[in-house]
């Protein structure tokens, strides 16, 4: 009997654009792989990979304790029917409810802290009732795989199964997929912002940057990538038929966009595990500028593959895009040869297969 791995996610991309290739060697050495998650558009990719699928319903951001209750009594129905040898689990509620209904089961599991999540960070009575769900979830758990040293401190300190933590470097980066490009030329310079628009992710300080720039330097273009949250889609139109940015909606394939743009703008100060967006960017030999905060601070060294800047703060954004337009064309490029060095020594997405790897063949 093959072996089976169950994998709990809130969302396709989840598993199919940073984990497929951890999917991938479970296949080939022989594991069975049964993914439960709402279904998207992904999920036909990883069927024909040789995935097993089960539908799920998860509110992502909900809070209604009927649909909670509903969810965890989904993943241990789950649980008890399949019967799976190890369960891995990503984001807040799978993390937490699929503890839960592994812990039942005296099923092993491992979790991966993908970033706090905005109502976790701050102070709160919600905070606290998260640690509370988190030491009840976890308190059998195989591995807890964080992404960020912050986060892993937030762990200890407030005392959650400190004897199993591991430091992953977020989900890494697939350095053959997302090979270096080519400099495009210099007669523009052009920056884009790949990311769900949405406040936290900085949207508003890329928006000033935009129309001050553009208003400022000739020759400038200002790229928006991503699913748009409905209180930014007619500010987004009103700006792209102003001419001071172009709005491309979610893209499939990031390097499309990555081929024709200089550097890639990141000003999140929302709680990441590892921005994705700017392991991809630099893989791909694209300075970076980002905030300085956990999950971004990682991947960039100040001057030497991007710029940080102080988060929410859209001054100090223009200065870094103007010091970047001022720079001269070599200087560009070679910020974006750093970048790809940098990944490719740090952040190699078969790191972190091999910890998975490792801590599943040493349960059995």
């Amino acid at each position: 009997m093959k072996k089976k791995v169950l994998i709990l996610v809130n969302h396709d991309v989840v598993i199919y654009n940073f984990r497929k290739e951890l999917v991938e060697r479970l296949l080939a050495d022989g594991y069975q792989v049964i993914i439960s998650s709402p279904y998207g558009e992904r999920i036909d990719d990883l069927l024909e990979m040789g995935c097993k699928y089960i539908e799920t319903e998860i509110e992502r951001h909900g809070t209604n304790p009927f649909n909670e209750f509903k969810l965890l009594n989904f993943y241990k129905n789950l649980m008890r029917d399949i019967k799976p040898d190890v369960v891995l689990t990503y984001t807040i509620k799978p993390n937490i409810y699929g503890g839960y209904a592994a812990k039942k089961y005296d099923i092993p599991y491992i979790a991966n802290i993908t970033g706090l999540g905005t109502a976790v960070e701050k102070k709160s009575v919600m905070q606290q009732i998260t640690i509370a769900l988190y030491k009840l979830a976890f308190s059998k758990i195989q591995r807890v795989f964080f992404q960020n040293t912050e986060n892993m401190k937030f762990f200890k300190d407030n005392n959650i199964v400190v004897d199993r933590h591991r430091l992953i470097p977020g989900s890494g980066v697939n350095l053959e997929h997302f090979q270096l490009l080519d400099y495009p030329p210099e007669d523009t310079t052009e920056f884009v912002f790949i990311s769900r628009i949405m406040k936290e992710k900085g949207i508003d300080q890329y928006i000033e940057t935009a129309k001050y720039i553009t208003s400022k330097y000739q020759n400038t273009k200002f790229h928006v990538c991503g699913f748009c949250e409905e209180r930014y889609e007619d500010v987004l139109s009103d700006l792209q038929n102003s001419g001071v940015l172009i709005y491309h909606g979610m893209i499939r394939d990031v390097r499309e966009i990555l081929k024709k743009t200089h550097c890639t703008i990141h000003p999140s100060y929302y709680p990441e595990g590892l921005s994705n967006v700017l392991l991809e960017s630099a893989a791909c030999g694209r300075p970076i500028i980002t905030t300085d905060r956990s999950g971004c601070r990682d991947v960039v060294d100040h001057c030497y593959n991007g710029y940080m800047v102080k988060q929410k703060d859209s001054v100090d954004l223009i200065k870094s895009v103007e010091k970047f337009i001022k720079l001269v064309y070599e200087k560009k490029k070679q910020m974006g040869l750093a970048g790809r060095e940098k990944v490719g020594e740090e952040f190699n997405r078969q790191t972190v297969v091999a910890a998975y790897m490792d801590e599943i063949e040493s349960i059995h």
